[in-house]
């Protein structure tokens, strides 16, 4: 068996396709239209993960309600100082800024998508 993709529901297609693609440099695959909505398929840089963004024809004006299972999102990210740089060019602020996790030089943050959404981003440190 394998993974194929994570789903969530988006209230500003334009918004939530600017932030995966500019800010965590995913690629649009397709796109796929169902009866009552369309679904935006998104890779990941190296291909195997996949985000489908799905915006519905009849879209609540608030958004969606994230619900209290749903935690976060994580993506590997080179150098986080050079992602805080782009973050900052694109216009974005962190939810938690970059933290030194386990006192071995391993750094997180934390950012938020359109809709609210929680993306972990991690800075591993190569030995």
């Amino acid at each position: 068996m394998k993974f194929l993709h994570s789903m969530i529901r988006v209230k500003d297609i334009n918004a939530s396709l600017d932030f995966y693609t500019k800010v965590l440099n995913m690629k649009l695959d397709h796109k796929k239209r169902l009866e009552d909505c369309e679904l935006y398929f998104l890779n990941d840089e190296d291909g195997c993960c996949q985000i489908e963004l799905t915006y519905n024809d009849e879209t609540p004006k608030e958004g969606y309600t994230n619900g209290t299972a749903f935690g976060h999102f994580a993506f590997s990210v080179k150098s986080l100082d050079e992602f805080t740089k782009k973050i900052n060019e694109l216009g974005y602020k962190y939810l938690y800024e970059p933290f030194d996790l386990n006192g071995k030089g391993t750094k997180i943050a934390f950012i938020k998508d359109p809709d609210g959404n929680e993306i972990e981003l991690i800075e591993k440190v190569v030995w």
